[in-house]
């Protein structure tokens, strides 16, 4: 549970962080420097330093309760550990970040009243600069004993980069929030921020592969450990969301230098582009939680293991009976009942799933009763319900509410309740119970944050080879989920004559997240 709670708290920080720190280069890059009218200008300045502030303040609440959380973590019979944790340089940096991210909201706020005073704007601008420092400070750069230098400088620039570009993503759409009286985006703003994004994309692949030749030293390393997992995760969502950008970049090049747009298209695409963004930062909070790959040699996956993993099998129709595990003694080895209880739980999923994605093509078809797919997804959760924990409630000895003190137990009934989500929203929309499309948005939120919590829900926190043999099976499955999420939203969100694709693209990945589960092994 422990481990869990401070991976999401380290997501919300740097979400925060990219909020503030992009936030600070937008309005110097991007708002101040666009030719606009000044009164169209003021609201939107207006909402990117309050946006500044809150990101500031959100880093320092989420880092105080991270505190908390690992204190908790070392803490013994004797009470915490205050003192030795007081002493420790991660401490210090933490504090250190802290009262810069508090000068900034602080900064933020006085613009907000006088946008005018240089002094203040040469402030926030040499407090995100010990921002982007304070940062490196408190990551894997500053335990390292060799080459601690270049390594602290790739991290904060690779911290920069990912700010400037999701962090100015979250700008660029509330400058678009606007009144009636507000106009649309200029294109002039448009073309800045683009050139940002460009700059800041640079940027992050550059300082991302320095640290990545640092600490993942050989392609086996970046198979066969937790951390080479989370840095391949993260090229994969960074393709597609390169693929995204670069399609975003197209189309703000080819618009008239006057134009005011209003172009729901491509506010839809930067919307996505947000979203599997905000999806980067997640899994960099996961990568952030596990040793670099170059510590970790005897627990190494082989890649004749991990190639196992993903050879197929005609799935397993039976199951163990609950007697036969050992669900009494939480901290017993694995044995070959609890594999075949695993295996036998993904595969009956996975028959859940690929049956849905086929009803979902026939409905597409214009089969009328293939439109109650979403159905499918009830009858699944209760499954899981039942079988994800069985030493849990409610086959097992152990009760609901203590039972919630799991970190694996929780995330699966999380996990269980978005899926009734996932299926009672769908099936509304799909069958025109429910018109509004705010409510119609619920389904594709819930399928990107139900992969995106996926990608948190890292069995391999220690690297240890058997738990790792388990995550590299359900990186992909978190991946496709958010795919298919973000697909699902744009088939919702773009003009009906640009919804085929989406539509497509959601249906595929709904498909293969069904054919991962059936394939899923765990010897």
């Amino acid at each position: 549970m422990i481990g869990f709670l401070d991976v999401i708290l380290r997501g919300l920080a740097l979400c925060g962080q990219s909020m503030a720190m992009g936030g600070v280069l937008f309005a110097l890059c991007v708002l101040r420097a666009a030719t606009e009218d000044e009164a169209a200008k003021g609201p939107r300045l207006d909402r990117t330093l309050s946006l500044i502030a809150g990101g500031a303040v959100g880093v320092v609440v989420a880092q105080a309760l991270g505190l908390v959380v690992q204190f908790g973590a070392l803490a013994d019979t004797s009470g915490w550990p205050w003192q030795a944790v007081l002493a420790t340089e991660f401490f210090h940096a933490t504090i250190f970040k802290s009262a810069v991210c508090a000068l900034m909201a602080v900064c933020a706020l006085a613009l907000r009243r006088s946008p005018r005073q240089r002094g203040l704007w040469l402030a926030l601008s040499g407090l995100t600069g010990l921002f982007a420092i304070a940062t490196a400070l408190t990551s894997h750069a500053a335990a390292r004993l060799e080459h601690r230098g270049p390594l602290l400088a790739f991290d904060a620039l690779h911290q920069v980069g990912a700010a400037a570009w999701v962090g100015g993503l979250i700008h660029l759409l509330a400058s678009v929030a606007r009144s009636k009286h507000e106009p649309p985006w200029p294109a002039a703003l448009l073309r800045r921020f683009s050139a940002m994004a460009l700059t800041a994309v640079a940027v992050l692949v550059v300082a991302g592969i320095g640290l990545s030749v640092y600490y993942i030293d050989g392609f086996r390393a970046l198979l066969g450990t937790g951390y080479g997992l989370m840095v391949l995760t993260k090229i994969a969502l960074l393709g597609v969301l390169l693929g995204l950008g670069a399609l975003n970049f197209r189309t703000v090049r080819r618009l008239p230098a006057a134009e005011l747009v209003a172009l729901d298209r491509l506010r839809r695409y930067v919307e996505v582009e947000l979203g599997l963004g905000l999806t980067v930062l997640s899994a960099a909070a996961s990568l952030t939680s596990l040793p670099p790959a170059v510590d970790v040699v005897a627990d190494r996956a082989t890649l004749a293991e991990v190639g196992t993993r993903f050879t197929p099998q005609w799935p397993r129709l039976t199951s163990p009976p609950l007697e036969a595990l050992p669900i009494d003694d939480r901290e017993a080895p694995r044995t070959k009942e609890d594999e075949a209880w695993s295996e036998y739980n993904h595969h009956m999923a996975g028959l859940f799933v690929v049956a849905m994605g086929i009803l979902a093509i026939l409905s597409r078809l214009g089969v009328r009763w293939a439109r109650h797919w979403p159905l499918v997804f009830l009858g699944m959760a209760a499954f899981l319900l039942v079988r994800n924990d069985p030493g849990s409630w409610p086959l097992g000895p152990e009760g609901f509410w203590e039972g919630m003190t799991r970190a694996e137990v929780v995330q699966h009934r999380i996990f269980v309740v978005l899926v009734v989500g996932f299926g009672f929203f769908e099936w509304a929309v799909q069958t025109g119970r429910v018109t509004s499309q705010r409510c119609a948005l619920v389904f594709p939120v819930l399928c990107a944050a139900g992969g995106m919590l996926l990608l948190t829900h890292s069995h391999a926190a220690l690297s240890l080879k058997t738990e790792y043999l388990t995550e590299v099976t359900h990186a992909p499955l978190g991946v496709l989920a958010v795919i298919a999420g973000w697909g699902r939203w744009l088939e919702l969100r773009l003009p009906p004559a640009d919804t085929r694709l989406p539509g497509r693209i959601f249906v595929v990945a709904l498909a293969l997240v069904g054919v991962l589960l059936v394939l899923y092994r765990e010897s």
